[in-house]
C-alpha cells in the first residue's frame, strides 16, 4: 500500500475540523496549559515558509500536553487591523473589511494545510467589531483611573476627585504631567466643571496632550518607532519628520518600576529582558536647575553624575526643545530655524545611533550655572532627545567622550576638574576611583561622597534633588489612519468625553476616501455619519452637530498594539458579550504558559501587553500581573536570494553580466574565451572597461523562480517576471549560459526568495515539511531554507510507512516484541520526551530516524512497539500517525492517546557481545550473559565451533578474560 500524503493529510484535516477535536473546554477534572502564537497579520502575500516555525514549534508542544493529560488551551485569530490593507484600499478603492477578510481566508486555509492543532472555536479578529467592543472598553477603564504611587497601583479617578475635594492635591502622589499647579481644596471646589476636567486630564491614565511624534507626510499618519528604518517608513519607505500633534496617549511611564521588577518573575529570554530593561532605562541620579539669563524661564536636566556639576561648560537642549524659540536670539533665529528643520527629518532613532556626526547651533542665550553663577551657552544639538529625560544635558566635556567631542568641534572651554586623574572615558566610568577636585564644597571627596553632597546643597538653594528617571516615555496612542479602532469619545467645548460602556461598540464609519482630509484632518474626517447624539445615545449624520445634544466624534484611530494589548486574555471567553472574559474563565485559564514569537515585539507589543495586564490587575479583573509564565523567540529561516549584476550605460542602458564574470570583488578580464565577445558587447554600449568594477555597477535581486537550477537563470523566465527585462542585454558566461549569485539573507517578499508552503505541502505534504523545519536546527536559532534538504525526512517518511504496510497491506502483527525492539523504544522514548520538554526538536527528528532505521533492521512487525511510537512522532507528523493509529484498529484520534511511559528497565543491558581475539586480533563475536563468572565465560567461549576452528585442534597457552569487556585466546 503506497503512502498518499496528500490524500491523508486532507482526509484528517477534515476529520479535525467537522470534529472539533482540539476544541478546549473552560472546565476540566485535567490540569490546564495554555500555549499561545503571537497572532499573524493576514498581509495579501499570504505564509511563507519561515512564518510557520514558532506556528508549529508550539504545536508540537500543545499536542504532547494533550498526550500528557493536560487540557490545553492552544487557539489562534488575526491582528487585522493596520497600515497595509489601508494602503492597499488608497491604491485600489477597495474597502480593507474586503481585502482583510480575503487575506484570512488565505491565511485560515494554510494554516489549516499545515495540520495545526488550534481551538478555531475561539477565533479573535481584532477588527471585528465584536472584538474591539473590548479594546474600546479598556480605553475608558484607563480614561478613569490615575496612578498613586504611594499603593503603587492604578485607582479610580473618582477617588482622586476626593482627595481634590477634601485637601487639594498637595499630598498627592501620582503620575501626572510635569506642569500641574499646586491648589487647595477650596480652589478645586470653585472651579467650574471644564475646569476640572482640564485638571484631571492631567493625571489620567490615558490622557490628551500635545506631543512630539514621527509624522510620515507621504502616509498621512503617526509611525511608531519600530515602523521606522533607516529614517524612512517601513511601509512604502518614505520620508519621516518629527512633528507636535495633540494626540491621545498611554501613561505607561508610571508602570516603568513594575515593568522592571516583573521580568524578574518571568521565565522569558536573556536577551529580551535586557530589551526591555534597557528600553525602560532606570538611571539613579538628581534633577539641576539651571536659570536663563535675561528670562524667566529656567532649564531642568537630570544627571547620574551630579558630582561633575562644576565641569559644566556648556548646555544643549534638544531641536525641539519647548524654550528653543523663546530663547535664541534675534542673530541666531535664522540658523537654529535651519536645523530644526533639517533635524525633523531624522528620527529618533537614527539620532540615538549615530554617534559620529557632530552637529549644533548656540542659541545665542546664556544659563547661570546654580552654584558658581558663572554664565554657560546654551546650545541645541541633535543628540539630545526632546523624549529623553528633561531634553536637555549639562555637558562636562572633561568626562564624556560626546561632550568632549562637540566642545572640541564648536571650539568651548574644557575646564578638567579632575585634578591629577586620568579623565579618559573609562577611567571616568570607575565611579570608586574618580577623585573630585577644584571644585568648592567637594575637593577631595570620591564619587558617591561628592554625589550626596551636591545633591544636598542644590536642595538647600531650591534648584535640584535626588530623582530616578526612566527613559521610558508615554506611549503615543493616536493614529491618523482609517483601518484602526475608533476611539469611544466624543468631545464638548473641546474636551473629551466617553461614551457609556452600554452603546459600545463604536463601529467605523463608512468614507469614500481613505486619505487625510483636504483640510489636514485624519481620513474620518471624511466620513458624513460621525457625531454622537447623547439623547439617542448613537452614531448620527455630521449635519446635525449643534454642540447641545449632538457633538463631534474623535477622529483618530488606535496603533496597532491596541488589539494585541489583550487578546490573549480575550481567548480565554472570546464570545462573552458582557463582559471582556467571565471570572470563571479567567480563573480556570490564569495565564499563558507557553508564549512562542518573535523578538522583534520586545519592545512594542511585549512591553505594553505588560503594561496593560498590570492595569487589569490593578483594577481587580485579572488575578496576575504578568500574562505568560514563559516566552521563547523563535529564530527566523532565511531565504536563498538571487542577485544580477547590473551595469549602467552612459546613455541610461542596462546590461546585465553573468556572475561567471565575477572573481571576488573585481571583473574577471581573461579567464575564459567567452569574455571576449563580453567585452565586444560591452564596449559597443559605451563602456569603458578600465573602470569596470564593483562601486560602478550594483546587484540587484531577481525572484528565485526564475532560476534553472541553483544558479542558472531562465532568461525567458526573467523577462516574464519583469517587464524592464524584456529587450535588455544579457551577457552570457559558460557554455551559453546566464548565472546569477546567491546569498543568505532574510526571507521576504521584497527580497523575491519567498518559498511558499503551498508547493512544498504539494509536492512533499505538510508532515514533510513540519519536520524540515524542526530538523534545520535549533529553534531559537536562525537557519537557512534549502528546498532540497526536504527530500531527506520525506524519505523518512515513507520508511516510516513501509514498517507498517508492505505491498500486501498492513503488516503489523500481535507477537511479542524483542529485546532488541522494547530497547529501541524505550531510548526513543526517553529522547523525545527530554527533548520536547526543552525544546531541542530538531534532536528528536533525528531520533525518530534512527529508531526508524533499527527497527526496519529488527524486521519488527510488533504492535507493542509500533503503536506507541506513532504517539511519539504524532506532534510533529500528525497526519500519517493519524492514519496509522487508524490503520491499527483505534477508533479514537491518536491526540487521545496517553504519551508512553518510559520503562527503563529496557535498557539495561543482560548480554555482552564479546570480541572474541586470537592473540590480539579480533576474529568474531559472541554474546553471552553479563552474569556470567569469567570461569564460565571461559569454557563457553573454548566450546564454542568458531573458536574450535579458529585453534584447528591447538591448545591455548592462556585465555584472558576480562567480564563484561573482552576475551582474548593466546595460541
Amino acid at each position: 500500500m503506497k503512502y498518499n500524503f496528500n490524500e491523508i493529510e486532507a482526509k484528517w484535516q477534515k476529520y479535525w475540523a467537522e470534529n472539533q477535536t482540539f476544541k478546549a473546554e473552560n472546565e476540566s477534572d485535567k490540569p490546564k496549559y495554555y500555549v499561545l502564537d503571537m497572532f499573524p497579520y493576514p498581509s495579501g502575500a499570504g505564509l511563507h515558509v519561515g512564518h510557520p516555525l514558532g506556528y508549529i514549534a508550539s504545536d508540537i508542544y500543545a499536542r504532547y500536553k494533550r498526550h500528557k493529560g493536560f487540557n490545553v488551551l492552544h487557539p489562534q485569530g488575526y491582528d487585522s487591523f493596520g497600515l497595509p490593507a489601508e494602503q492597499y484600499a488608497i491604491q485600489t478603492g477597495q474597502h480593507p473589511a474586503i481585502t482583510t477578510k480575503e487575506n484570512i481566508a488565505t491565511y485560515r486555509r494554510q494554516l489549516d494545510q499545515i495540520g495545526f492543532s488550534f481551538d478555531w472555536s475561539r477565533e479573535v479578529r481584532t477588527s471585528d467589531p465584536k472584538y474591539y467592543k473590548w479594546t474600546q472598553w479598556i480605553f475608558i477603564q484607563l480614561f478613569e483611573s490615575w496612578f498613586n504611587y504611594d499603593s503603587n497601583k492604578a485607582e479610580d479617578i473618582s477617588e482622586l476627585v476626593k482627595i481634590f475635594e477634601a485637601e487639594g492635591n498637595a499630598n498627592v502622589n501620582a503620575a501626572c504631567d510635569d506642569n500641574v499647579d499646586g491648589f487647595t481644596a477650596e480652589d478645586w471646589n470653585g472651579l467650574t466643571p471644564e475646569e476640572q476636567q482640564n485638571i484631571l486630564l492631567q493625571y489620567r491614565l490615558t490622557y490628551l496632550a500635545e506631543t512630539e511624534v514621527n509624522w510620515c507626510p507621504a502616509l498621512g499618519t503617526v509611525l511608531a518607532n519600530d515602523e521606522i528604518v533607516n529614517g524612512v517608513s517601513e511601509r512604502g519607505g518614505h520620508p519621516v519628520i518629527r512633528k507636535k500633534m495633540t494626540q491621545w496617549s498611554m501613561r505607561i511611564s508610571a508602570y516603568a518600576e513594575r515593568l522592571l521588577q516583573g521580568l524578574d518573575t518571568i521565565d522569558w529570554t536573556d536577551s529580551l529582558k535586557e530589551s526591555q530593561r534597557n528600553w525602560i532605562g532606570k538611571s539613579v541620579g538628581a534633577s539641576a536647575i539651571f536659570n536663563v539669563n535675561g528670562h524667566d524661564e529656567t532649564i531642568e536636566v537630570f544627571t547620574t553624575r551630579p558630582d561633575t556639576i562644576f565641569g559644566v561648560s556648556f548646555m544643549t537642549l534638544a531641536p525641539e526643545h519647548d524654550l528653543v524659540s523663546k530663547i535664541t536670539t534675534p542673530e541666531q533665529k535664522a540658523e537654529v530655524e535651519a536645523y530644526i528643520e533639517a533635524t525633523s527629518k531624522r528620527s529618533e532613532r537614527d539620532r540615538m545611533s549615530d554617534v559620529k556626526t557632530i552637529s549644533g547651533v548656540f542659541t545665542g542665550a546664556y544659563a547661570e550655572h546654580p552654584f558658581t553663577k558663572e554664565p554657560i551657552q546654551i546650545w541645541i544639538g541633535d543628540y539630545v532627545l526632546a523624549s529623553y529625560g528633561t531634553g536637555a544635558v549639562m555637558a562636562v566635556p572633561c568626562g564624556d567622550q560626546r561632550d568632549y567631542d562637540f566642545a572640541k568641534h564648536f571650539g568651548i572651554d574644557i575646564p578638567n576638574i579632575f585634578e591629577g586623574v586620568d579623565i579618559s572615558e573609562e577611567a571616568f566610568a570607575d565611579k570608586d576611583k574618580t577623585i573630585i577636585a577644584n571644585s568648592d564644597f567637594i575637593n577631595g571627596m570620591n564619587y558617591k561622597k561628592a554625589t550626596k553632597r551636591v545633591i544636598y546643597e542644590l536642595e538647600q538653594i531650591g534648584q535640584g534633588e535626588g530623582k530616578t528617571n526612566y527613559r521610558l516615555r508615554d506611549a503615543v496612542f493616536s493614529r491618523q489612519r482609517y483601518w484602526g479602532e475608533p476611539f469611544p469619545v466624543y468631545y464638548v467645548n473641546g474636551l473629551p468625553q466617553m461614551i457609556d460602556t452600554e452603546y459600545l461598540p463604536i463601529e467605523l464609519p463608512e468614507v469614500e476616501k481613505y486619505l487625510p482630509t483636504e483640510t489636514g484632518e485624519p481620513p474620518l474626517g471624511n466620513a458624513t455619519v460621525w457625531a454622537w447624539d447623547t439623547t439617542k445615545n448613537e452614531v448620527v449624520s455630521n449635519d446635525l452637530i449643534n454642540n447641545e445634544t449632538v457633538f463631534p466624534l474623535e477622529l483618530n484611530t488606535m496603533p496597532g498594539w491596541a488589539g494585541s494589548s489583550q487578546y490573549f486574555n480575550r481567548y480565554m471567553d472570546p464570545h462573552n458579550e458582557d463582559a471582556i472574559f467571565s471570572k470563571e474563565a479567567i480563573d480556570y485559564w490564569q495565564q499563558v504558559d507557553l508564549y512562542i514569537g518573535g523578538s522583534e515585539h520586545a519592545t512594542g507589543h511585549l512591553l505594553y501587553s505588560r503594561f496593560w495586564q498590570k492595569f487589569m490587575f490593578d483594577k481587580g479583573y485579572v488575578g496576575h500581573d504578568e500574562y505568560a509564565k514563559k516566552l521563547i523567540n523563535q529564530g527566523m529561516i532565511l531565504g536563498t536570494s538571487a542577485f544580477i549584476r547590473e551595469i549602467i550605460t552612459d546613455n541610461n542602458e542596462k546590461v546585465y553580466l553573468s556572475s561567471d564574470f565575477l572573481e571576488g570583488s573585481d571583473f574577471i578580464d581573461s579567464t575564459f574565451s567567452e569574455w571576449e565577445e563580453a567585452e565586444r558587447i560591452l564596449v559597443s554600449k559605451g563602456i569603458d572597461l578600465s573602470k569596470i568594477n564593483i562601486e560602478n555597477s550594483r546587484l540587484i535581486h531577481i525572484d528565485v523562480s526564475a532560476l534553472k537550477g541553483n544558479t542558472e537563470v531562465e532568461l525567458s523566465r526573467l523577462e516574464n517576471w519583469r517587464v524592464e527585462f524584456k529587450g535588455a542585454t544579457f551577457i552570457r558566461g559558460k557554455n551559453n549560459e546566464f548565472h546569477c549569485k546567491r546569498d543568505v539573507e532574510k526571507m521576504s517578499k521584497s527580497k523575491y526568495n519567498v518559498v511558499n508552503p503551498d508547493n512544498i505541502c504539494e509536492d512533499y505534504g505538510a508532515d514533510s515539511l513540519r519536520l524540515y523545519e524542526m530538523f534545520l536546527g535549533p529553534l531559537e536559532q536562525y537557519k537557512p531554507w534549502n528546498t532540497s534538504g526536504i527530500t531527506g525526512v520525506h524519505g523518512f517518511l515513507k520508511k516510516l510507512w513501509k514498517l507498517y504496510f508492505d505491498d500486501n497491506g498492513l503488516k503489523v502483527t500481535d507477537t511479542e516484541p524483542t529485546k532488541d525492539s522494547l530497547k529501541t523504544l524505550h531510548k526513543t522514548i526517553k529522547k523525545v520526551e527530554e527533548d520536547i520538554e526543552n525544546f531541542s526538536f530538531n534532536t528528536s527528528v533525528s531520533t525518530f530516524m534512527i529508531a526508524v532505521n533499527e527497527l526496519t533492521a529488527q524486521k519488527c512487525n510488533s504492535k507493542a512497539i509500533l503503536e506507541p511510537l506513532l504517539v511519539l512522532i504524532s506532534p510533529y507528523a500528525p497526519h500519517i500517525a493519524e492514519e496509522l493509529w487508524s490503520a491499527l484498529g483505534n477508533t479514537e484520534s491518536i491526540s487521545t492517546a496517553p504519551f508512553p511511559e518510559f520503562d527503563e528497565n529496557h535498557l539495561v543491558e543482560s548480554s555482552k557481545n564479546y570480541p572474541i581475539s586470537f592473540n590480539g586480533k579480533m576474529r568474531f563475536t559472541m554474546e553471552l550473559p553479563l552474569d556470567m563468572s569469567k570461569e564460565d565465560i571461559e569454557k563457553a567461549v573454548l566450546d564454542f565451533e568458531k573458536t574450535k576452528d579458529q585453534l584447528q585442534g591447538c591448545t591455548p597457552k592462556k585465555v584472558i578474560v576480562v567480564p563484561g569487556k573482552i576475551v582474548n585466546i593466546v595460541g
